[in-house]
């Protein structure tokens, strides 16, 4: 089955200008951009009324399940918040519990115009199966922790809950699916655990998704323990030499900022969890200006208190400018690639992010006539300063529309509601 989408506007760098163009996608692909296109009688054709075609939105780091926490353990230091409040209730997580609440954290992401997402936790199973339901794409990871030095992770129920993940799951449906390897932290995990699976890593081909940095004491920390700053700890144990997307990365050095550049790390800004829970901001300008791929991502709700990537990519575009003191430290045009290809790129999809023939047809339609966005003389100004998750009228994944103009096409929305509610009312009980 074709999809036409027809008189769309795209971004002024794919070079079609004002004019309004079609858009044909077949096998999960963008086959054809024209300013004419041949309309076939097997194709569904979409008239986008002028409006805005983008890349979807990638979430580079998340916590899905944790729309169960949304609002619990409020204004709080991040350890606090972790020691006193999450982490004890985590304690009592499901398979279903955290299957629910990953589809509500779907539906959410769907709505707001999010196509892909990096996920780290636990009962990673259960989201798999609501990734497969839903029709969005993830990479996944099981979060490890380890905290006895002579311990062998392969015999951690944490592996085998890894291995099980990437037998059943790794590049399922076309690559909807990508497990990765996770290390919570350096601050939850020995050297020997974290040099055994950056080996297992390296040797079995697959990515690792870590926490980096995130707070000056987990940063001092490290440098007490350890003599060396999170970033080198990881380097010298090997974790780096494989694809690592390291999020927050708010307290780094200069030094620090080289390697990630050298080992080709992505790096996950996550500014409103660091800005709610007070850990500071990351050095964004420093970061692209070595040339680090930088992508955004939401954190959990319970610390955002939202699955809304177009926001994040707001909040950094002028977060940065008052942290500064300088207006052109960020420029609109050049924020759109961290909400989209950079994300894609740190999630290993080559062949998403962009509007072109051959790429994953991962697209967003924004409209460009709400009130709030009118006049329209910049689309990359619009994005970055004006628009909202509301403008978000359609959202396709890999070709398949999800979500269009309020209404999901692979969620029952009252089902989900109705279950979602049963989970919360007795999930603290």
């Amino acid at each position: 089955m074709k999809t036409i989408l027809k008189n769309a506007t795209l971004l002024p760098e794919y070079g079609y200008g004002s004019a309004p163009v079609s858009v044909m996608i077949e096998d999960r692909k963008i086959v054809e951009i024209a300013e004419k296109t041949t309309l076939s009688s097997d194709a569904e054709i979409i008239d986008c009324h002028g409006n805005l075609l983008i890349p979807a939105f990638y979430n580079a780091h998340c916590h899905a399940a944790m729309t169960l926490f949304r609002g619990y353990g409020e204004d709080l230091p991040l350890q606090r918040w972790l020691d006193e409040k999450i982490l004890p209730a985590e304690e009592k997580l499901t398979y279903h519990s955290v299957r629910v609440a990953t589809e509500l954290a779907i539906a959410e992401m769907l709505r707001n115009g999010v196509a892909s997402f990096s996920d780290m936790y636990m009962f990673e199973d259960a989201v798999a199966d609501a990734v497969l339901a839903t029709g969005i794409k993830a990479n996944l990871s099981r979060s490890f922790v380890s905290f006895d030095p002579e311990a062998d992770i392969r015999k951690d129920f944490r592996f085998a809950e890894f291995r099980s993940l990437a037998e059943n799951y790794h590049n399922a449906d076309g690559g909807r699916i990508v497990v990765d390897l996770s290390l919570h932290a350096e601050y939850t995990n020995t050297p020997y655990a974290c040099k055994t699976v950056g080996e297992y890593a390296l040797a079995n081909g697959y990515g690792i998704q870590i926490h980096l940095s995130e707070t000056e004491k987990e940063h001092n920390d490290c440098i007490r323990r350890h003599g060396k700053t999170p970033t080198a700890f990881f380097r010298e144990l090997g974790v780096l030499e494989v694809p690592v997307t390291a999020a927050h990365c708010v307290w780094v050095t200069d030094e620090d900022i080289a390697t990630l550049a050298e080992k080709k790390v992505s790096v996950a800004h996550n500014p409103v969890s660091n800005l709610k829970l007070g850990s500071g901001v990351m050095p964004l300008r420093k970061m692209l200006d070595a040339g680090v791929n930088v992508a955004l991502g939401t954190d959990g709700v319970a610390s955002n208190n939202r699955l809304d990537v177009l926001r994040e990519m707001q909040t950094a575009a002028i977060l940065h400018k008052g942290v500064t003191r300088d207006p052109a430290v960020t420029i609109a045009a050049q924020m759109l690639p961290l909400a989209t290809c950079n994300g894609a790129v740190a999630q290993g999809r080559t062949d998403c992010g962009r509007v072109e023939v051959g790429y994953r047809a991962d697209l967003v339609l924004m409209d460009r006539h709400s009130i709030h966005n009118m006049p329209s003389y910049d689309d990359y100004a619009m994005l970055s300063y004006s628009a909202d998750r509301s403008d978000v009228l359609m959202t396709m994944v890999d070709g398949r529309i999800l979500y269009r103009n309020g209404e999901y096409t692979s969620i029952d929305e009252e089902r989900l509601r109705c279950e979602a509610q049963e989970v919360f009312a007795h999930y603290f009980d």
